[in-house]
């Protein structure tokens, strides 16, 4: 990727612009204008987080930061889209968008066809991220099922102490 990476970095504020509209766009209309309009970080935090990992993705897409790196990196989104109620593919899916993304951003340079095998190996870093993403993803959701199972016993034992039936198992 040797060919490609002064491309990527080079209109990498192009490619985090786009990227960061199309993951909110999923959010709901009135939320979208605050979250792109907002840009102190402690008033919107939601957007910074986003952006920090979207860079970070990126970082490490270019770099090939490796595994480690790359779970850092994916986390920092996961971990604000596992607490919505939505599906893994469609939390997933802004890892997608960076192929189509890049491909556009860089049309004219993807003419070059050592450049074109270049992006067929980004793209399969991306693939690989995605399953990473996925991993990621399910883990976060089952630790927020496993905290919402922990509150519901923790307030059924409180409930049954307070009405004085003996708990031992909950």
């Amino acid at each position: 990727m040797q060919r490609l990476v002064p491309s990527l970095t080079a209109k990498s504020p192009a490619i985090l612009e786009k990227w960061l509209d199309i993951l909110l766009s999923s959010y709901p209309a009135e939320s979208v204008s605050f979250l792109k309009r907002e840009k102190d970080p402690f008033a919107n935090p939601i957007t910074h987080q986003l952006t920090k990992g979207l860079q970070d993705i990126l970082t490490v897409l270019v770099e090939d930061q490796g595994r480690e790196a790359a779970i850092a990196a994916v986390d920092e989104i996961i971990r604000v889209l596992a607490l919505q109620e939505i599906y893994p593919s469609q939390a997933l899916a802004f890892l997608f968008h960076l192929k189509h993304i890049v491909r556009e951003v860089l049309a004219q340079e993807l003419g070059d066809a050592l450049l074109a095998l270049e992006m067929l190996e980004l793209e399969s870093r991306i693939d690989g991220l995605a399953l990473l993403g996925f991993d990621n993803y399910m883990q976060r959701r089952d630790k927020l099922c496993e905290l919402k199972v922990n509150e519901v016993k923790s307030r059924v034992s409180g409930l049954l102490r307070r009405a004085g039936i003996e708990v031992n198992n909950l």
